[in-house]
């Protein structure tokens, strides 16, 4: 049975498309950056909906044709023929309603935004820094799969390995790294026999943040409020280091959010990236608070200072990764650990959907 409505909501939308389409042409709105960057991201949202819509339409149409020839067409071959039709398109029309009513749901607003991602070793230690380095190869070969670029933009390795701190960056040219990335933020608790426990099972962890990278007209930073120190730098980077003032610190004095990059031996990109990162930090502490709003909603998410949150467990002598929000189970954790993560990021996914459909029927 047709979704008149859902298919009035969707069609209502095309005014307000064509509408987009014909500002985003105007000389006026294109010399006009900010609005124009806003309207083109509006402009894209609307594409997949109004697309979906276009394509119900067609199989209505079809469905109502083929109903009308089985009713009152005389020759049976061509009865037979729209008898087949209407048992193609019946059992498709309530997948596409359901994806409609998602689409027409408005999506979390940085979704389609690159990702700022930081990793912290946690409790325990040594084998903390360790795991929090099996993370980072976990995250980078997860984004070598899907043709992510990733940048780090500061480290502190671990002493036995790993990392005790690394902030990377992950964009993509293609799709919104942080709607797919946002699901891993929370803590991660890793089980393992470490060698030097000669055989008893050690609990530790690290903490992953995952943040909206924000463009810069999403804020605007007043260089007054930013003080900047210069150093050299003391992990990778080749002859320069600690030869030269490379490494850019900066600290943002009304909020006391301070970053810093090393990574590169030029200073002038050392800023840029410290520059990105920060925007990012102080846009996130306005994100923060809509994280907020929707993490007692939605268990897919956790809020950003929520760092005491476990999301999932990595049980090596079991060969078990468990993400305990959506009671998820993999026993197969060497791949996982490779990066293939997509069906557990999948899963999320499809509970947070439904999540969201349950709160827009509320």
């Amino acid at each position: 049975m047709a979704d008149n409505t859902l298919l009035e909501k969707v069609l209502s939308l095309q005014d307000k498309y064509r509408k987009l389409e014909e500002q985003l042409s105007d000389p006026a709105v294109i010399a006009d950056m900010k609005r124009f960057v806003q309207l083109n991201k509006d402009y894209k949202e609307l594409q997949p909906i109004i697309k979906a819509g276009l394509e119900y339409k067609k199989l209505l149409g079809e469905l109502s044709e083929a109903k009308d020839i089985v009713m009152n067409e005389k020759d049976e071959d061509l009865r037979e023929m729209a008898r087949a039709e209407i048992a193609d398109i019946e059992p498709r029309l309530p997948d596409i309603e359901q994806n409609i009513k998602l689409l027409l749901i408005p999506a979390d607003p940085d979704d389609s935004k690159n990702a700022m991602v930081e990793i912290r070793g946690g409790t325990g230690g040594d084998e903390a820094a360790i795991f929090a380095g099996d993370l980072f190869r976990m995250y980078q070969h997860f984004a070598e799969k899907r043709g992510w670029k990733l940048e780090i933009s500061d480290q502190a390795p671990g002493t036995s390995g790993g990392f005790k701190q690394i902030v990377f960056k992950l964009s993509s040219a293609n799709e919104g790294v942080y709607g797919v990335m946002k699901y891993e933020s929370g803590v991660h608790r890793v089980q393992r026999v470490p060698q030097e426990t000669q055989g008893r099972i050690q609990t530790s962890a690290a903490s992953v943040a995952v943040f909206p990278e924000a463009g810069e007209f999403d804020i605007e930073l007043n260089p007054a409020d930013i003080r900047k120190d210069l150093f050299c730098a003391s992990g990778p980077g080749g002859q320069g280091v600690n030869t030269t003032y490379s490494a850019v610190r900066l600290t943002h004095i009304p909020s006391g959010i301070v970053v810093q990059c090393q990574e590169e031996r030029s200073q002038l990109k050392n800023l840029d990236r410290a520059m990105e990162e920060l925007r990012t930090r102080v846009y996130n502490m306005e994100h923060q608070k809509y994280l907020d709003s929707i993490a007692a909603k939605r268990k897919t998410m956790v809020s950003t200072g929520d760092r005491s949150a476990k999301i999932r467990t990595y049980n090596y002598p079991q060969g078990r990764v468990t993400d305990h929000r959506i009671n998820w189970s993999m026993y197969n954790l060497p791949v996982f650990m490779d990066g293939d993560i997509a069906e557990c990021i999948d899963q999320l996914q499809i509970a947070e959907n439904a999540e969201r459909l349950k709160e827009a029927g509320e």
